[in-house]
């Protein structure tokens, strides 16, 4: 389009724009707003305010340490040597960082795969503070391999945490538990043969216990406290197992068998002992009777020469007259009877009754 028509339009639309701005003129007009004096420099120390913590919530200066937790604070990339205790702690952003590291009780369980297997299983999150590896592996004295499963347990010395990670890093355990751990092992247990293993097991856990907490002290610092070493289970390999198996059951059947020998033994002599107390319950029983027998004899004997020395002519004579003085009496109820006296008037005499036809005839022959 030209440029003079464009004149031409912009002037025309300007004036009708002018015209409508003067019939649309509102009735009332907007109040004037007095502020007061100062209210632009409090405005601007708001702004400031918002701004600090604006900044705050966008870098957070600080941090909270929980309970069973050492903060260690850096400065320009070096370590402060005291560890921040739990609590409320502020720090300089970029130039300064706090790393919270956990000093409660850790275990490291050494297992097997099933066991690692039924342990994942309990609990579909890993719990803090547990550390899972596979068996220690090791060779007996006669290099057979062994597997041993056992728990470490220690904690972080919140002490001196803030060398223990300057030194070691936040992997501090990898780096000093657990090669310590691995070697003790292996070295107490090639003492011994897998047969020897079962057998001398407290001897070999305590062994391990000694030597684990031995090295684990004799690092500088003593960045870790070592709490417990428990030793779980030795995994022999299955010939081996299947030899002390048949060995135990040979122990066993020989054990059985002499203790079936034994309690023959036993038995034996309970019959042999029985045997000789009833022999001697008879001879004592025997002999009881024989003296009662004896005692019963002297008893009559010494009756019998009590009664003869008291029996004199004085006492027979007496006896005489008694008997003749029944006959007498006898004699006149039955008149017919006949008494015959023995040689010398012995007593007792001879009674006869004469009555009775049968004695009469027998008398008279």
């Amino acid at each position: 389009m030209p440029a003079d028509l464009n004149d031409y339009f912009n002037k025309k639309n300007g004036s009708n724009n002018s015209q409508n701005s003067q019939n649309d003129e509102p009735k009332f007009k907007k109040p004037n707003i007095n502020l007061p004096n100062g209210f632009g420099k409090f405005g601007t120390l708001a702004y400031i305010i918002i701004a600090i913590i604006a900044v705050i919530a966008l870098t957070q200066p600080f941090v909270i340490i929980n309970s069973g937790e050492v903060g260690i604070k850096s400065t320009a990339g070096k370590y402060e040597p005291a560890p921040l205790q739990p609590g409320f702690h502020f720090f300089i952003p970029v130039i300064q960082k706090v790393a919270v590291v956990d000093t409660r009780v850790r275990l490291i369980n050494y297992t097997s795969g099933e066991d690692m297997g039924e342990m994942q299983k309990l609990s579909s999150q890993a719990q803090a503070g547990i550390i899972r590896k596979n068996s220690i592996s090791v060779l007996d004295a006669r290099n057979l391999p062994v597997s041993i499963d056992i728990t470490v347990q220690y904690r972080l010395n919140p002490e001196n945490a803030p060398q223990t990670i300057a030194k070691w890093g936040f992997s501090w355990e990898s780096k000093i538990v657990d090669p310590v751990v691995r070697d003790v092992v292996r070295s107490v247990t090639g003492k011994y043969t897998a047969e020897e293993l079962p057998t001398k097991r407290n001897e070999i856990a305590t062994a391990i216990d000694n030597g684990i907490r031995k090295d684990i002290d004799a690092q500088p610092n003593k960045p870790v406290e070592l709490l417990t070493v428990q030793l779980r289970e030795i995994i022999l390999p299955a010939k081996v197992k299947e030899q002390i198996e048949r060995v135990q059951i040979a122990k066993q059947e020989a054990e059985r068998t002499k203790y079936e020998v034994e309690r023959a033994n036993q038995e034996a002599l309970k019959q042999a002992a029985l045997a000789e107390g009833a022999a001697k319950a008879a001879i004592i029983q025997a002999k009881a009777k024989a003296d009662a027998v004896k005692i019963e004899a002297d008893a009559q004997a010494y009756a019998n020469k009590e009664v003869a020395r008291s029996l004199d002519n004085n006492l027979l004579s007496l006896k005489q007259i008694e008997t003749q003085g029944k006959f007498n009496e006898a004699l006149r109820e039955n008149k017919d009877a006949k008494i015959f006296l023995t040689p010398g008037g012995a007593v007792p005499n001879i009674w006869v009754d004469t009555k009775d036809k049968a004695k009469q005839s027998a008398i008279n022959q």
